[in-house]
């Protein structure tokens, strides 16, 4: 993606349903669930670079002996920052005491971070402060081992100021108004009550106290905390969380909105952000991998045993469209062919954009993530250059020579690695017009391999500000003097916010927005702008009746194409001597191509929850009263 755009973040669990003896036998350390979360973590770290969490719960441990470790950090490279203190931490041990390296048992009962039960996370931070406290997991304490809770999630809440209040009905006093503190102290809440009632169960059975905590591991109903817990949660969500004693779970939201995959085996349960993960971590197979179902939760228990199951009822699937065109890894084995179907399927207007000169025409791509759909729109593009080369022989078959025929054969697609991010290039200076001068050399170009008067198209997979095509892409290679330069998006048109775990908030941030606006000045028709406000205004205010997006209104009287011609407009820059031409991937092509991912909010408008219905028009309220606070 051209334009910056923080992605989402990334969980991992880790249980082990060996005792750690086993795994130092098997494979020569009883720290084999640490190094398997590093390489989990490091494998999702695509995910989440601005802070990084792990924590572990060591199981069956006497009173007195530590049980829960966790370590953040918010460092450049938290993950590779976590594990070396972990590292530095367990030889540190060993040096001072080293009767402890073949000793298990004395190693789980010294050493901090050796367990059986394991959570990571890799954050990119939406908004707030990136502080450390601010990294997952979080951490609930309490002296009863079972009320000890630690959470960690890929989410964003839509509802987090309903969510908060009803912790204060509840007559808790919440520390924080964040949508993870909210959701971990509703959750913190009924599994206090759960405990307290399993108790008073214990007591009427005649058990004391010490022997009440064995009945309470076994009895207490993890999914049915989580059924109380999650009753009014409105959002996209993969949330994981440990219990003090042992239980584990990850609960993902009804709509499917974010991803969560499992595996487990008579060694390991390991439950991830992104199947490619578990695949390369664990060897395992494609199709050993089972998803979690949307509106269901992966528990695990105390001994090991899992189940999926029911927690909410689940809505129609919308998983994030987003994760196949760029979030994700591209090494999952349907995502790779998805992207490249994403290529493929917007060529034929690339080729009519072109007239079909495939001679005079150089392809290349914005790195990095658009390469495997370029790949696709290059199999098309030679399917239509075979096709030429057909009809070609076919018309000259009986004056055909050999020169002749070799010269047809000899045409071949021209690609060319175009656009190299220089990584090195930092803009220290802020004045603006000085800071835009060193912005435009964030990319630079190749030179010699465009001819005057060639096309040039180049294929991004997703535009969403349109900042870097303006003050850097397009200036570029714009001095490569080029017939035109084509921007193809693999992605249709982001028209509207996310608001389940994509950092974009603001509407006025968005070209597409920005370009509907600048028609309707056209046009005169501006009127409407005022219209929308007072209707999605009105939406908000009233808690009767269907809530409905009103923003859709905005975009409702133009074609796609208008909308792309004006963005092409305002994202050329008018020192650029070459026309610019934009084409974008469209919603139905974008579902053929990614038939098991619907969900297309940011592009359709059509929010899968009550709650994001309500951030989109509170968002278009912020921006036309000019309020520059998140709608969420």
């Amino acid at each position: 993606m051209s334009d910056a755009l923080k992605h989402e973040c990334g969980i991992a669990m880790i249980r082990l349903r060996k005792p750690l003896s086993y795994y130092k036998e098997k494979y020569g350390t009883a720290f084999y669930g640490v190094n398997k979360m590093y390489l989990m973590m490091e494998k999702q770290h695509n995910r989440g670079q601005d802070g990084a969490g792990f924590a572990s719960i060591k199981l069956d441990v006497s009173p007195g002996e530590r049980y829960i470790s966790r370590i953040r950090s918010n460092a450049a490279q938290p993950i590779q920052d976590i594990f070396s203190q972990i590292n530095e931490r367990i030889n540190t041990e060993f040096k001072a005491h080293p009767e402890l390296m073949e000793n298990v048992v004395a190693q789980k009962k010294n050493i901090p971070y050796i367990g059986e039960l394991f959570l990571g996370h890799v954050r990119y931070g939406t908004f707030g402060i990136n502080s450390v406290e601010n990294v997952h997991p979080f951490l609930r304490q309490n002296n009863w081992m079972h009320r000890n809770l630690i959470i960690a999630g890929n989410f964003n809440m839509t509802n987090t100021n309903q969510l908060f209040n009803n912790l204060i009905k509840l007559g808790m006093h919440p520390k924080e108004k964040a949508d993870t503190i909210t959701v971990m102290e509703k959750i913190g809440h009924f599994l206090d009550d759960a405990v307290r009632k399993l108790y008073k169960k214990a007591k009427k059975k005649g058990l004391n106290k010490r022997d009440a905590s064995p009945y309470i591991v076994e009895h207490l109903n993890v999914a049915k905390i989580l059924r109380k817990s999650a009753k009014d949660w409105d959002g996209g969500y993969a949330m994981a969380g440990l219990l003090g004693h042992g239980d584990s779970f990850v609960l993902r939201d009804p709509a499917g909105i974010r991803p969560a995959y499992y595996y487990q085996d008579e060694e390991v349960v390991v439950v991830a952000s992104e199947r490619p993960a578990i695949q390369t971590v664990f060897n395992v197979a494609f199709e050993d991998i089972q998803e979690i179902t949307p509106g269901h939760a992966v528990i695990v228990r105390k001994d090991g045993s899992l189940s999926e199951e029911k927690i909410l009822h689940p809505l129609p699937q919308r998983s994030c469209s987003f994760e196949r065109i760029y979030f994700s890894r591209g090494s999952d084995a349907e995502i790779y062919q998805e992207r490249k179907e994403l290529g493929r399927l917007v060529m034929p207007r690339v080729l009519e954009n072109i007239d079909y000169d495939t001679e005079n025409t150089v392809f290349s791509f914005i790195p990095n993530t658009a390469e495997t759909s370029f790949y696709g729109m290059l199999d098309a593009a030679q399917n239509e250059l075979n096709k030429q080369k057909n009809e070609a022989i076919l018309k000259e078959k009986d004056s055909m020579t050999s020169e002749r025929l070799q010269q047809i054969q000899a045409h071949k697609i021209r690609t060319e690695k175009i656009a190299i991010k220089d990584v090195k290039l930092r803009t220290f200076i802020t004045e603006d017009s000085s800071r835009d001068d060193l912005v435009a050399h964030v990319y630079d170009v190749t030179y010699g391999v465009v001819r005057r008067g060639d096309n040039l198209v180049i294929i991004d997979d997703s535009i969403v500000r349109g900042t870097t095509l303006k003050k850097s892409i397009l200036k570029m290679l714009d001095r490569l003097q080029p017939k035109q330069i084509v921007v193809v998006s693999s992605a249709p048109q982001i028209r509207y916010p996310d608001c389940y775990g994509i950092d974009m908030a603001r509407l006025e941030d968005l070209v597409a927005f920005q370009a509907a606006l600048a028609l309707h000045k056209e046009r005169g028709t501006y009127g409407v702008v005022e219209e929308i406000y007072h209707k999605a205004k009105s939406q908000l205010e009233t808690s009767e009746g269907e809530i409905v997006n009103h923003v859709k209104e905005l975009y409702a009287p133009f074609s796609d194409e208008e909308i792309s011609d004006k963005i092409a407009e305002i994202i050329s820059d008018e020192n650029l001597k070459t026309p610019v031409k934009l084409i974008f991937q469209t919603v139905e092509d974008l579902h053929t191509a990614c038939p098991k991912n619907l969900g297309d909010w940011y592009f359709t408008g059509n929010y899968p929850t009550e709650g994001g219905k309500q951030v989109v028009n509170r968002a278009y309220v912020h921006f036309f009263e000019g309020n520059p606070e998140r709608a969420y």
